[in-house]
Protein backbone atom coordinates (compact mmCIF):
# COMPACT_ATOMS: atom_id res chain seq x y z
CA UNK A 1 0.00 0.00 0.00
CA UNK A 2 2.80 2.36 0.88
CA UNK A 3 4.58 1.55 -2.37
CA UNK A 4 1.52 2.47 -4.41
CA UNK A 5 1.23 5.82 -2.63
CA UNK A 6 4.91 6.59 -3.33
CA UNK A 7 4.46 5.75 -6.99
CA UNK A 8 1.44 8.02 -7.27
CA UNK A 9 3.28 10.87 -5.58
CA UNK A 10 6.25 10.46 -7.88
CA UNK A 11 4.02 10.46 -10.95
CA UNK A 12 2.26 13.60 -9.75
CA UNK A 13 5.56 15.32 -9.14
CA UNK A 14 6.78 14.41 -12.63
CA UNK A 15 3.57 15.65 -14.18
CA UNK A 16 3.76 18.85 -12.17
CA UNK A 17 7.38 19.46 -13.20
CA UNK A 18 6.53 18.82 -16.80
CA UNK A 19 3.55 21.16 -16.66
CA UNK A 20 5.63 23.81 -14.95
CA UNK A 21 8.38 23.49 -17.53
CA UNK A 22 5.92 23.74 -20.39
CA UNK A 23 4.23 26.77 -18.87
CA UNK A 24 7.39 28.83 -18.48
CA UNK A 25 8.84 30.73 -21.44
CA UNK A 26 11.84 33.04 -21.54
CA UNK A 27 11.84 35.72 -24.24
CA UNK A 28 15.02 37.56 -25.22
CA UNK A 29 15.22 41.33 -25.59
CA UNK A 30 14.78 41.23 -29.35
CA UNK A 31 11.90 38.69 -29.22
CA UNK A 32 8.18 39.10 -28.77
CA UNK A 33 5.59 36.40 -28.04
CA UNK A 34 2.19 36.20 -29.75
CA UNK A 35 -0.20 34.21 -27.48
CA UNK A 36 -3.16 32.20 -28.74
CA UNK A 37 -5.50 30.92 -25.98
CA UNK A 38 -7.81 28.28 -27.29
CA UNK A 39 -7.21 29.77 -30.74
CA UNK A 40 -8.04 33.31 -29.71
CA UNK A 41 -5.41 36.03 -30.15
CA UNK A 42 -4.22 37.54 -26.89
CA UNK A 43 -1.97 40.49 -26.24
CA UNK A 44 1.69 40.06 -27.13
CA UNK A 45 4.21 39.37 -24.42
CA UNK A 46 7.42 41.38 -23.95
CA UNK A 47 10.93 40.07 -23.10
CA UNK A 48 11.61 38.19 -19.89
CA UNK A 49 9.96 35.29 -18.05
CA UNK A 50 6.48 34.49 -19.33
CA UNK A 51 3.96 31.99 -17.93
CA UNK A 52 1.38 30.31 -20.11
CA UNK A 53 -1.26 27.69 -19.47
CA UNK A 54 -0.11 24.32 -20.79
CA UNK A 55 -2.29 22.74 -23.46
CA UNK A 56 -4.42 25.89 -23.56
CA UNK A 57 -2.05 28.65 -24.61
CA UNK A 58 0.26 28.54 -27.62
CA UNK A 59 3.00 31.11 -28.08
CA UNK A 60 4.71 32.09 -31.35
CA UNK A 61 8.13 33.72 -31.10
CA UNK A 62 8.80 36.66 -33.42
CA UNK A 63 12.25 38.28 -33.80
CA UNK A 64 12.39 42.07 -34.16
CA UNK A 65 15.93 42.14 -35.56
CA UNK A 66 16.66 43.30 -39.10
CA UNK A 67 16.78 40.41 -41.53
CA UNK A 68 19.15 40.33 -44.51
CA UNK A 69 17.33 38.79 -47.46
CA UNK A 70 19.42 37.87 -50.50
CA UNK A 71 17.37 38.03 -53.68
CA UNK A 72 18.42 35.29 -56.14
CA UNK A 73 19.71 36.36 -59.59
CA UNK A 74 16.88 37.54 -61.81
CA UNK A 75 16.91 37.47 -65.61
CA UNK A 76 15.59 40.78 -66.93
CA UNK A 77 15.40 42.62 -70.24
CA UNK A 78 15.96 46.35 -70.04
CA UNK A 79 13.94 48.96 -71.86
CA UNK A 80 16.55 49.10 -74.65
CA UNK A 81 16.23 45.30 -75.17
CA UNK A 82 19.46 44.26 -73.47
CA UNK A 83 19.42 41.05 -71.40
CA UNK A 84 20.93 41.32 -67.93
CA UNK A 85 21.26 39.23 -64.80
CA UNK A 86 20.65 41.19 -61.60
CA UNK A 87 21.13 40.23 -57.95
CA UNK A 88 20.00 42.34 -54.99
CA UNK A 89 19.79 42.32 -51.21
CA UNK A 90 16.82 43.41 -49.11
CA UNK A 91 16.80 44.50 -45.45
CA UNK A 92 13.56 44.29 -43.46
CA UNK A 93 12.32 43.85 -39.90
CA UNK A 94 9.05 43.08 -38.15
CA UNK A 95 7.42 46.09 -36.50
CA UNK A 96 4.06 44.47 -35.64
CA UNK A 97 4.43 40.83 -34.48
CA UNK A 98 0.68 40.20 -34.33
CA UNK A 99 0.13 41.21 -37.97
CA UNK A 100 3.19 39.24 -39.03
CA UNK A 101 1.57 36.12 -37.55
CA UNK A 102 -2.09 36.67 -38.38
CA UNK A 103 -1.99 38.52 -41.73
CA UNK A 104 0.49 36.32 -43.59
CA UNK A 105 1.30 32.63 -43.33
CA UNK A 106 5.07 32.76 -43.94
CA UNK A 107 6.26 36.35 -44.04
CA UNK A 108 9.98 35.60 -44.88
CA UNK A 109 9.03 33.65 -48.00
CA UNK A 110 6.33 36.16 -48.92
CA UNK A 111 8.81 39.04 -48.62
CA UNK A 112 11.26 37.15 -50.84
CA UNK A 113 8.64 36.60 -53.54
CA UNK A 114 7.57 40.24 -53.44
CA UNK A 115 11.23 41.35 -53.74
CA UNK A 116 11.82 39.14 -56.80
CA UNK A 117 8.73 40.28 -58.71
CA UNK A 118 9.32 43.94 -57.87
CA UNK A 119 12.97 43.68 -58.95
CA UNK A 120 11.97 42.35 -62.38
CA UNK A 121 9.19 44.90 -62.88
CA UNK A 122 11.13 48.00 -61.80
CA UNK A 123 14.40 47.20 -63.59
CA UNK A 124 12.58 46.08 -66.74
CA UNK A 125 11.42 49.64 -67.48
CA UNK A 126 14.91 51.16 -67.08
CA UNK A 127 17.58 51.24 -69.75
CA UNK A 128 21.07 49.81 -69.31
CA UNK A 129 22.80 53.16 -68.72
CA UNK A 130 20.38 53.99 -65.91
CA UNK A 131 20.83 50.53 -64.43
CA UNK A 132 24.62 50.95 -64.35
CA UNK A 133 24.95 54.60 -63.38
CA UNK A 134 21.79 55.58 -61.47
CA UNK A 135 21.43 52.78 -58.94
CA UNK A 136 20.52 55.05 -56.03
CA UNK A 137 17.28 56.12 -57.69
CA UNK A 138 16.43 52.52 -58.57
CA UNK A 139 17.18 51.37 -55.01
CA UNK A 140 14.81 53.98 -53.62
CA UNK A 141 12.09 52.94 -56.06
CA UNK A 142 12.49 49.27 -55.12
CA UNK A 143 12.38 50.05 -51.40
CA UNK A 144 9.22 52.14 -51.72
CA UNK A 145 7.34 49.55 -53.80
CA UNK A 146 8.29 46.55 -51.63
CA UNK A 147 7.60 48.41 -48.40
CA UNK A 148 4.17 49.47 -49.63
CA UNK A 149 3.24 45.83 -50.27
CA UNK A 150 4.63 44.44 -47.00
CA UNK A 151 3.29 47.16 -44.71
CA UNK A 152 -0.10 45.37 -44.14
CA UNK A 153 1.90 42.39 -42.85
CA UNK A 154 3.59 44.46 -40.13
CA UNK A 155 6.95 44.33 -41.97
CA UNK A 156 9.10 47.38 -42.64
CA UNK A 157 11.56 47.24 -45.56
CA UNK A 158 14.41 49.55 -44.58
CA UNK A 159 16.65 49.25 -47.64
CA UNK A 160 17.05 47.51 -51.00
CA UNK A 161 20.41 47.47 -52.77
CA UNK A 162 21.26 46.23 -56.27
CA UNK A 163 24.34 44.11 -55.65
CA UNK A 164 25.48 43.01 -59.09
CA UNK A 165 24.53 43.47 -62.75
CA UNK A 166 25.82 40.95 -65.27
CA UNK A 167 25.55 41.61 -69.00
CA UNK A 168 26.64 39.50 -72.01
CA UNK A 169 30.30 39.61 -73.04
CA UNK A 170 29.59 41.13 -76.44
CA UNK A 171 27.71 43.93 -74.74
CA UNK A 172 30.66 44.52 -72.43
CA UNK A 173 32.91 45.02 -75.48
CA UNK A 174 30.39 47.46 -76.96
CA UNK A 175 30.27 49.42 -73.71
CA UNK A 176 34.07 49.48 -73.57
CA UNK A 177 34.24 50.90 -77.11
CA UNK A 178 31.63 53.48 -76.24
CA UNK A 179 33.55 54.51 -73.13
CA UNK A 180 36.78 54.78 -75.15
CA UNK A 181 35.09 56.97 -77.76
CA UNK A 182 33.68 59.15 -74.99
CA UNK A 183 37.13 59.58 -73.46
CA UNK A 184 38.59 60.51 -76.85
CA UNK A 185 35.83 63.06 -77.36
CA UNK A 186 36.53 64.63 -73.99
CA UNK A 187 40.27 64.66 -74.71
CA UNK A 188 39.71 66.48 -78.00
CA UNK A 189 37.43 69.01 -76.34
CA UNK A 190 39.95 69.63 -73.57
CA UNK A 191 42.75 69.98 -76.14
CA UNK A 192 40.69 72.47 -78.15
CA UNK A 193 39.91 74.47 -75.03
CA UNK A 194 43.61 74.49 -74.16
CA UNK A 195 44.51 75.75 -77.63
CA UNK A 196 41.87 78.46 -77.35
CA UNK A 197 43.16 79.62 -73.98
CA UNK A 198 46.76 79.49 -75.21
CA UNK A 199 45.84 81.60 -78.25
CA UNK A 200 44.15 84.15 -76.00
CA UNK A 201 47.23 84.34 -73.76
CA UNK A 202 49.51 84.71 -76.79
CA UNK A 203 47.36 87.56 -78.04
CA UNK A 204 47.70 89.28 -74.64
CA UNK A 205 51.46 88.69 -74.70
CA UNK A 206 51.66 90.15 -78.21
CA UNK A 207 49.89 93.29 -76.99
CA UNK A 208 52.38 93.65 -74.15
CA UNK A 209 55.37 93.10 -76.45
CA UNK A 210 53.96 95.56 -78.99
CA UNK A 211 53.84 98.33 -76.37
CA UNK A 212 57.49 97.72 -75.34
CA UNK A 213 59.87 96.54 -78.12
CA UNK A 214 62.64 95.79 -75.60
CA UNK A 215 60.56 92.85 -74.42
CA UNK A 216 60.99 91.21 -77.82
CA UNK A 217 64.79 91.49 -77.56
CA UNK A 218 64.76 89.93 -74.07
CA UNK A 219 62.58 87.11 -75.31
CA UNK A 220 64.96 86.59 -78.24
CA UNK A 221 67.95 86.31 -75.90
CA UNK A 222 66.07 83.90 -73.67
CA UNK A 223 65.27 81.72 -76.68
CA UNK A 224 68.96 81.63 -77.65
CA UNK A 225 69.83 80.60 -74.09
CA UNK A 226 67.31 77.75 -74.18
CA UNK A 227 68.68 76.55 -77.51
CA UNK A 228 72.25 76.64 -76.22
CA UNK A 229 71.44 74.40 -73.23
CA UNK A 230 70.73 71.37 -75.40
CA UNK A 231 73.74 69.74 -77.05
CA UNK A 232 72.41 69.66 -80.59
CA UNK A 233 74.38 69.24 -83.79
CA UNK A 234 72.04 71.61 -85.62
CA UNK A 235 71.13 75.00 -84.21
CA UNK A 236 68.30 77.04 -85.65
CA UNK A 237 69.29 80.69 -85.28
CA UNK A 238 66.29 82.96 -85.84
CA UNK A 239 67.26 86.33 -87.27
CA UNK A 240 64.88 89.15 -86.39
CA UNK A 241 63.90 91.32 -89.33
CA UNK A 242 64.78 94.44 -87.31
CA UNK A 243 68.48 93.47 -87.32
CA UNK A 244 68.81 93.03 -91.08
CA UNK A 245 66.43 95.83 -92.12
CA UNK A 246 69.21 98.51 -92.35
CA UNK A 247 71.24 96.18 -94.58
CA UNK A 248 68.22 95.59 -96.82
CA UNK A 249 67.72 99.37 -97.09
CA UNK A 250 71.36 99.85 -98.20
CA UNK A 251 71.04 97.10 -100.80
CA UNK A 252 67.88 98.66 -102.14
CA UNK A 253 69.55 102.09 -102.41
CA UNK A 254 72.75 100.99 -104.23
CA UNK A 255 71.08 98.48 -106.52
CA UNK A 256 74.16 96.54 -107.64
CA UNK A 257 76.24 96.68 -104.46
CA UNK A 258 78.03 93.38 -103.95
CA UNK A 259 77.37 91.45 -100.78
CA UNK A 260 80.17 89.38 -99.30
CA UNK A 261 82.32 89.72 -102.51
CA UNK A 262 79.75 88.38 -104.93
CA UNK A 263 79.64 89.62 -108.57
CA UNK A 264 76.62 91.72 -109.56
CA UNK A 265 74.11 90.03 -111.74
CA UNK A 266 74.43 90.59 -115.53
CA UNK A 267 72.28 93.37 -116.97
CA UNK A 268 70.14 92.76 -120.05
CA UNK A 269 71.78 93.88 -123.38
CA UNK A 270 71.06 97.38 -124.71
CA UNK A 271 69.78 98.31 -128.19
CA UNK A 272 73.30 99.29 -129.33
CA UNK A 273 74.67 95.92 -128.35
CA UNK A 274 71.90 94.17 -130.23
CA UNK A 275 72.75 96.24 -133.43
CA UNK A 276 76.42 95.48 -133.00
CA UNK A 277 75.80 91.78 -132.85
CA UNK A 278 73.52 91.89 -135.88
CA UNK A 279 75.87 93.98 -138.16
CA UNK A 280 78.27 92.23 -140.69
CA UNK A 281 81.96 92.00 -139.83
CA UNK A 282 83.38 94.35 -142.59
CA UNK A 283 81.03 97.20 -141.64
CA UNK A 284 82.01 97.31 -137.96
CA UNK A 285 84.34 100.33 -138.31
CA UNK A 286 82.67 102.47 -135.75
CA UNK A 287 79.53 102.10 -133.79
CA UNK A 288 77.86 104.80 -131.81
CA UNK A 289 78.05 104.37 -128.15
CA UNK A 290 81.87 104.23 -127.81
CA UNK A 291 82.53 100.78 -129.38
CA UNK A 292 85.23 100.22 -132.10
CA UNK A 293 86.28 97.14 -134.10
CA UNK A 294 90.01 96.59 -134.56
CA UNK A 295 90.12 95.14 -138.14
CA UNK A 296 93.80 95.86 -139.04
CA UNK A 297 95.56 93.15 -141.09
CA UNK A 298 98.35 93.00 -138.48
CA UNK A 299 96.02 91.73 -135.84
CA UNK A 300 96.98 88.25 -134.87
CA UNK A 301 93.93 87.48 -132.89
CA UNK A 302 90.26 87.36 -133.55
CA UNK A 303 88.42 90.70 -133.74
CA UNK A 304 87.28 91.83 -130.33
CA UNK A 305 85.28 94.70 -129.01
CA UNK A 306 87.23 97.42 -127.22
CA UNK A 307 85.40 99.70 -124.84
CA UNK A 308 86.59 103.31 -124.68
CA UNK A 309 85.22 106.28 -122.95
CA UNK A 310 84.02 109.45 -124.63
CA UNK A 311 86.85 111.44 -123.00
CA UNK A 312 89.69 109.80 -125.05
Amino acid sequence: MLTAVIIVVVVLLVLGATALASSVRVLREYERGVIFRLGRLMEQRGPGLQLIIPSIDRMVRISLRTVTLTVPPQEIITRDNIPARVTAVCYYRVIDPQKAVTEIEDFPDATLQIAQTTLRSILGVADLDTLLSNREHLNESLQEVIDAQTEPWGIKVTSVEIKDVEIPERMQHAIARQAEAERERRAKIINAEGEFQAAAKLADAADVIGRNPVTLQLRYLQTLREIGVNQNSTVVFPMPIDLIKPMLDVIGANGTTAINGSVPAAQPPTDAARELRAAPAPELDAVSGGLELDSSPDAETEPEFVRRSDDT
